[in-house]
């Protein structure tokens, strides 16, 4: 049990991690609190889901912690479960997911424009949740053969892991639009002002004029970063899924 706990821990903070970053971020399929009435706003939606991972944090270091309480016993283990029990609780958060968030509380579902939303609750939860639960039961459990791809696993997973990150980095092709959040400390007027002096034009702003989509036609984003930008949508710092906002 031991060598199970600390595994099937930072396997749970893993799904809800991949849940959060592909499916909030990348895809923007849906937010946490997508479907709750009177949660319209979405700087509250990024903040509920900011909260999401900050949670997911906190598992992840229980399960580090767990992992170096039990060291020595895991050390021992000739079966590697810390490894092959992973994908257990990565598929545990998702079928946990799948049944509180989608069906018992109803916050949000998986494709919540889709047509047939159970469609992909179901597929998700098959695809993301009991075929890893599975996969790693038995290579927890099964008979261990000599040649049972642990590694090879672990390196497909960090490869596909640092190519979904390196895509979302990147804006939307053929698009001139991008995002960008600006210190609450400037005016509207100054914020208009120095837009203007790198050639960019607001498309779409919140009440605040903190968050607004520009279109630069010159592209440079990065340029913004020296007007008092807090981020830049595709300029590569910080990287990451907001690239993909939409306005």
């Amino acid at each position: 049990m031991k060598t199970y706990l600390p595994a099937v821990i930072l396997g749970f903070a893993l799904g809800g991690f991949f849940d959060g970053v592909l499916l909030h971020q990348i895809l923007q399929w849906h937010h946490l609190l997508s479907l709750v009435p009177g949660i319209d706003d979405m700087r509250m939606q990024i903040l509920w889901d900011g909260y999401f991972h900050l949670a997911m944090y906190v598992v992840a270091l229980v399960g580090l912690m767990a992992v170096w309480r039990h060291r020595a016993v895991i050390g021992q283990d000739p079966r590697r479960r810390l490894w092959a029990m992973l994908p257990v609780g990565f598929g545990l958060w998702h079928s946990i997911d799948a049944v509180l968030s989608h069906w018992v509380l109803g916050i949000h579902r998986i494709k919540v424009d889709s047509a047939v939303p159970l469609a992909w609750d179901l597929g998700w939860l098959i695809g993301f949740g009991i075929l890893p639960a599975a996969a790693g039961l038995y290579l927890a459990l099964g008979p261990r053969g000599p040649g049972r791809p642990l590694g090879g696993i672990v390196a497909l997973l960090s490869a596909l892991t640092i190519g979904i990150g390196t895509w979302a980095a990147q804006p939307p092709a053929n698009s001139t639009l991008t995002s960008v959040v600006f210190s609450k400390s400037l005016s509207e007027a100054q914020i208009r002002e120095r837009l203007a002096s790198v050639g960019a034009s607001v498309v779409w702003q919140d009440d605040a004029m903190s968050m607004a989509v520009v279109d630069m036609p010159d592209g440079g984003g990065w340029r913004l970063y020296g007007q008092g930008a807090l981020l830049v949508a595709g300029a590569g710092l910080p990287s990451g899924c907001f690239g993909w906002s939409r306005a």
